[in-house]
């Protein structure tokens, strides 16, 4: 089931990082499963910022310094997605929610720009809002793109922090 369409058909590259980031991660996600997305990462250099919702850097938090601590906080979190009852399909929803057309790379290293806005009925009538943007930095390493980080959980637009 294509959920979304890539926006990089003639670019190899481009596209693997689509697909690593938008329809594998989020199949992933929908069901829990790090063990479909763990070989996207270069564990030895990653680690990751949490913007926390706002767009002034002195409130970003390196709250992930190991692969293992945002592993477990990616899981929690899709654990718990899980157990929100959904009156829609949820991996549509986020397809929906989801854009990721900015990529941006220089030699073996890569920036894409993904942004989550976007809602998803909920079972009880209200809605499960999606809205925050991530910058992830990549490696290609062995002719494959990896993860090496990421600045995420930033407000989307920049300028809107709660």
């Amino acid at each position: 089931m294509n959920l979304s369409t890539n926006p990089f058909p003639d670019d190899a590259d481009r596209s693997a990082i689509w697909t690593m980031l938008v329809p594998r991660d989020i199949a992933a996600y929908v069901a829990a499963d790090w063990s479909m997305v763990e070989n996207d990462f270069l564990e030895a250099e990653f680690f990751a910022i949490n913007g926390n919702r706002q767009d002034n850097p002195d409130g970003w938090t390196i709250s992930f310094p190991t692969l293992a601590h945002y592993r477990d906080e990616w899981l929690r979190q899709a654990r718990e997605g899980q157990a929100m009852s959904y009156a829609e399909d949820v991996e549509a929803g986020i397809h929906r929610a989801t854009s990721l057309t900015e990529i941006e790379i220089t030699g073996d290293r890569a920036i894409a720009h993904k942004k989550f806005n976007g809602e998803i009925k909920l079972s009880d009538g209200g809605t499960d809002r999606l809205n925050w943007q991530t910058l992830y930095f990549l490696r290609k390493s062995e002719a494959q793109w990896k993860l090496t980080g990421f600045v995420g959980y930033l407000p989307y637009p920049m300028g809107a922090s709660r």
